[in-house]
């Protein structure tokens, strides 16, 4: 850094004179003059070399740092988009396996709840149909309850009718084994 300091230094001075010179002569803008062309180009040089000593590296230093930044900045870019296609795929995947078992989920349901249906739909059958013949036994079983009443009513109003015409008591149970007798023929004859 002094050295540069030193260097400018040297410089000034020597276009110390030049621009002396140029001040006591009035040119204008059309004159060529070479001493003032001659240093103008030393200047110009020196600061050239001094800039690509110094400067030159600096600079092309950050250039090349920034380039860096940038290319590992669309570098991670490059695998966040990377990662998040496949995150995004996952993703799709698992959804469609829920979408999958709810759907399966949804069918066993259904297939239970119409096998439930159909046992429960059988047993109201069976049921129906247990009560039905129990109820037929029952109505014949009254029946023929309500039959033998009959007939033993029957018996003894033929008896009592038949004591009457006779004039004596029939009541005993010979008496009673003809009419049933009679009436079983009845009965056999239907």
């Amino acid at each position: 850094m002094k050295k540069s300091l030193w260097l400018t230094f040297v410089l000034a001075l020597a276009a110390a004179p030049a621009a002396r010179a140029q001040e006591e002569h009035a040119a204008s803008p059309l004159t060529v003059e070479f001493g003032l062309m001659f240093w103008t180009l030393v200047v110009f040089v020196l600061l050239l070399v001094i800039l690509k000593k110094f400067a030159w590296p600096a600079i092309l230093g950050a250039v090349e740092a920034r380039e860096a930044a940038l290319e590992q900045q669309i570098a991670d870019a490059e695998r966040s988009r990377a990662e998040a296609a496949k995150l995004l795929e996952e993703h799709k995947r698992l959804v469609a396996e829920a979408k999958a078992q709810a759907h399966g989920i949804v069918l066993d349901a259904r297939q239970l709840s119409e096998k439930e249906r159909a046992v429960a739909l059988e047993k109201a059958k069976q049921e129906q149909e247990e009560m039905l013949a129990r109820a037929r036994r029952e109505i014949a079983a009254e029946r023929d309850r309500a039959i033998a009443d009959l007939r033993r009513e029957a018996v003894d109003l033929s008896l009592a009718a038949a004591s009457k015409l006779v004039g004596q008591r029939l009541g005993d149970d010979a008496d009673r084994k003809i009419v049933l007798d009679y009436l079983a023929t009845l009965d056999g004859g239907r």
